[in-house]
């Protein structure tokens, strides 16, 4: 089956991925930060959204 191109979400909402480029540029737009910002903020938190949003302070 390929891929739905419409969906421009990450697959796991709950998840920070920040291996796939493409979701790293929605990460990063999603929480208006950089890449190094939203980089380390996943190494100090882990991947979840949660935790991401409250160390971005979002």
């Amino acid at each position: 089956m390929a891929d739905n191109l419409g969906n421009r979400g990450p697959q796991d909402r709950a998840r920070v991925n920040i291996s796939e480029a493409w979701e790293l540029q929605y990460w990063t737009n999603e929480f208006g930060v950089t890449e190094e910002e939203l980089k380390a903020a996943v190494k100090a938190v882990g991947p979840m959204v949660v935790d991401v949003r409250k160390k971005l302070g979002k």
